[in-house]
């Protein structure tokens, strides 16, 4: 039986913590590319440390002359997701720093299987869904971005211009009966433009937009808060701490309520089913849960280079099904194609709709009219009832 009354944490990061910057250069990138060619092969990776960007990877376009046209926009690309954020210190600055490109074109041992509609790499991928938010994620984890998101948007507003792009949040949520109920702490060390400035500053001006994020009672007098628990923290940034693409696929994804595969998101184009499958996994999921078939559903699909039929896909409902498992996982083959292609034409995959996910998780947003987060529409429901038996 699963446990019903416990305590679970997860974490976020901003923006602007050093991976998240290299994530949103990498899809960046990878944005530029498919607003060229929508079938545009990218698989770009992105290292910041003081003052400097190193971009490298492979990418890959039908018409050889607009290749290296686009890996020449790649300076400009970078300084503007770094001006977005709000970085401009004196040890890096979207203006100053410099910018290393190393991409180069796409393996053609790489490339052929993709080229016969087969997987981009073998790999594992899984989705997952629970009915205790509306959005059908984890709490800890929707609501430790939600926090990050809503302190962005103040700083970028000038409504809290004291704050600085990096930051962290952590909330431990405990469940009773099943269900989230309360903060029993809450972490936030957030960067901040001077070194006089205390904890309890800073938590005097984060404080008021965190209550606007988290549901009516889950702070509580007995809620342990710690904001910048080390201090000052004004040196942030990759000038701070060095960055990297792919660091943080557990933010990415589910906060560690549901298992991850072995492969990151950003700065990869959707042949990659590390991306593609880990989206249609979670859709799939999503759309279980939201049909009432199960409160949790945890689905694994598994692939091999250039074969295109996923080799295998696993539901689990945790006990919390209203569907036998083995008739769900044959339900979702009939009414979701599952091949790569199929996955990039049912979601729409092959459009410049990646670097919004870059920060603040990839699941548990809200369906863009122009095709970003497609993954999140629950509009299998029907289809899945009738499909079961």
């Amino acid at each position: 039986m699963p446990r019903k009354n416990y305590v679970f944490t997860s974490e976020s990061v901003s923006e602007g913590h050093p991976d998240k910057v290299c994530d949103r250069i990498s899809d960046a990138v990878l944005d530029a590319f498919l607003s060229e060619e929508p079938h545009a092969r990218v698989a770009c990776e992105t290292f910041a440390t003081t003052n400097r960007v190193v971009v490298g990877g492979e990418v890959g376009l039908s018409d050889q002359a607009k290749l290296s046209e686009y890996m020449g926009k790649v300076d400009s690309i970078v300084r503007g997701c770094v001006k977005d954020i709000g970085y401009e210190q004196d040890e890096f600055h979207w203006d100053t720093l410099q910018v290393s490109n190393y991409l180069h074109k796409q393996s053609a041992h790489i490339a052929q299987g993709v080229d016969r509609d087969g997987a981009g790499d073998q790999g594992i991928m899984f989705g997952y869904a629970v009915n205790e938010t509306p959005e059908l994620m984890p709490a800890p984890i929707h609501y430790a971005h939600a926090i990050l998101r809503r302190l962005a948007e103040a700083r970028k507003a000038g409504q809290a211009p004291e704050l600085r792009p990096d930051a962290k949040s952590q909330l431990s949520v405990r469940y009773e009966d099943g269900k989230p109920v309360e903060v029993t702490s809450l972490v936030l060390s957030t960067q901040h433009a001077h070194a006089g400035q205390t904890s309890a500053d800073i938590r005097a001006i984060v404080e008021p937009f965190i209550r606007e994020v988290l549901p009516a009672g889950w702070l509580t007098e007995k809620t342990e808060w710690w904001v910048n628990p080390t201090g000052t923290f004004v040196i942030g940034g990759p000038d701070g701490d060095a960055g990297l693409t792919g660091r943080k696929i557990i933010v990415d994804t589910y906060g560690g309520a549901a298992p991850h595969g072995g492969g990151a998101f950003s700065g990869k184009d959707p042949t990659k089913v590390d991306r593609s499958a880990a989206y249609a996994a979670r859709y799939l999921a999503k759309n279980v849960v939201a049909a009432g078939m199960a409160d949790r559903c945890t689905i694994q699909l598994s692939y091999a280079i250039g074969v295109a039929r996923p080799l295998s896909i696993y539901v689990d409902t945790h006990g919390t099904g209203q569907v036998d498992e083995p008739e769900i996982e044959r339900a979702l083959f009939e009414v979701m194609d599952l091949t790569p292609r199929g996955i990039r034409t049912h979601l729409q995959l092959n459009k410049p709709i990646y670097a919004r996910t870059a920060a603040y998780g990839h699941f548990g947003r809200h369906p863009d009219n122009d095709g970003g987060f497609s993954w999140e529409r629950t509009d299998l429901i029907e289809q899945l009832k009738k499909a079961v038996r």
